[in-house]
């Protein structure tokens, strides 16, 4: 029998999660440059240990509990070739245009990056290992059965006929709230308010940034799985809307403060990138042009929020990702055009009210479960394994203490060994006390 499969689309969703696992580092390093020169080992160790382990997780059990038929069919210790629905996706299917484990392989970097969204939020005083505790927990307990909810053919939010084309609910508000639950349940920093907190490395936020835009194209684009038109759409629509967002950022910026800043229009990439994710199928490119101004003035003065609320958020993942994900979500119900692939008009297009409210169905019910959830996983851990870092380890560094090491060893030679890093911890605690 001749096989149905498509070797150009399959190279394509193959090529897109490759672009997908790039922007996880791209991730640590927007995060690394944004913190101080003393936890950004830490951080990079964190958006990196959520894809270990969440890549291990979702073998074993995530791609049935979003995806399987039956969810959580594959079962907690089957290896892999005892797990009926991985023996069966590792035979390709005459009728199948896409092999299954391209899409395995694919699904399985959007669900790595979620939770390593959420690390931006707690940055510089969480423990290392009540993290990876975290990471494993949320990702079962959260992002598979949302995953499920608005992907699989099954989930509520996927018939209610909600338009998410690749993860504004999935991915930006379910990490956007699981980062504000943390951030309240541990606490702020030491200082914060006090102390100049400024990022310690821009340039590396910028290399971060562009990593994140270039992979982005794999995320929203590959999540046609097909090299096809709606891909170019969405490819374009993503293009110009992140554009749009970085001059949206940059305007808020110079007006509110007199200067156009990098970490300005680093901030406003992602802003756009964020806002276009669940929308980029359902917008003209116009349409997303105007959503990318929107949702980086939004997320501009969104970032400022956590100054008057209260709750320190480290690197604005709520400003970022909560936001920019609940304005590109809700924006389809005013913006979409029935000319776009997703074929649906919103009520600047004549389309009603209707689209709008299934729109806001979805993102609340998302950020509520994930906000709750967070919460509860994080007070779990505090009161047993406890989650934060003592007062005088955070003032030496999180990356001496926890890690053992120091990202700069300015001035001094190598050579030294895994267990070099050790005498300096010792001696920052001293100094420290």
């Amino acid at each position: 029998m001749e096989s149905a499969l498509d070797t150009g689309n399959t190279a394509w969703v193959l090529t897109s999660a490759a672009m997908v696992l790039l922007m996880i580092p791209g991730l640590a390093f927007f995060y690394g440059g944004m913190v101080r020169s003393k936890s950004v080992l830490n951080m990079l160790m964190m958006v990196m240990g959520s894809l270990f382990v969440v890549g291990i997780l979702w073998v074993a059990f995530g791609y049935s509990m979003a995806f399987g038929t039956d969810i959580g069919d594959a079962g907690l210790l089957g290896s892999i070739t005892e797990n009926a629905w991985l023996t069966s996706l590792m035979a390709d299917s005459p009728d199948a245009a896409l092999p299954a484990m391209a899409f395995v392989a694919f699904q399985a970097m959007f669900a790595c990056i979620t939770v390593g969204l959420i690390a931006g939020a707690i940055a510089d005083r969480t423990k290392f290992s009540a993290w990876m505790v975290f990471a494993a927990l949320w990702a079962t307990i959260v992002y598979f059965p949302v995953a499920h909810w608005v992907w699989a053919a099954g989930g509520w939010i996927f018939k209610l006929g909600v338009i998410d084309f690749a993860g504004g609910t999935a991915v930006h508000i379910n990490a956007g709230a699981a980062g504000l639950a943390l951030a309240i349940v541990i606490g702020r920093r030491v200082g914060w308010k006090k102390n100049p907190m400024r990022p310690h490395n821009l340039t590396l936020v910028m290399i971060g940034a562009g990593l994140l835009w270039f992979g982005w194209f794999g995320f929203n684009a590959g999540s046609a799985l097909a090299a096809n038109n709606t891909a170019s759409v969405v490819f374009l629509n993503t293009f110009v809307a992140t554009c749009a967002a970085g001059i949206g950022w940059l305007v808020v910026e110079k007006i509110r403060d007199g200067h156009a800043t990098s970490l300005g229009a680093a901030s406003g990439i992602v802003a756009g990138l964020v806002a276009i994710t669940p929308a980029c199928s359902a917008l003209s490119p116009i349409g997303s042009i105007i959503l990318g101004l929107v949702a980086g003035v939004l997320c501009a003065l969104a970032v400022g929020l956590k100054y008057k609320l209260g709750y320190d958020d480290s690197l604005d993942v709520v400003g970022v990702h909560l936001v920019g994900g609940l304005v590109g979500t809700l924006a389809i119900g005013f913006l979409a055009t029935d000319l776009a692939p997703a074929g649906i008009n919103g009520l600047f297009y004549g389309g009603g009210a209707d689209q709008l409210g299934k729109q806001a169905i979805g993102a609340f019910a998302v950020l509520f479960y994930s906000l709750i959830v967070a919460g509860l996983l994080g007070l779990l851990i505090k009161y047993t394994i406890g989650i934060r870092i003592t007062k005088d380890d955070e003032v030496a560094g999180i990356d001496l203490t926890e890690h053992a090491e120091s990202a700069y060893e300015l001035g001094e030679s190598g050579g030294g060994g895994v267990f070099a890093g050790v005498g300096h911890a010792a001696r920052a605690k001293t100094e420290v006390e």
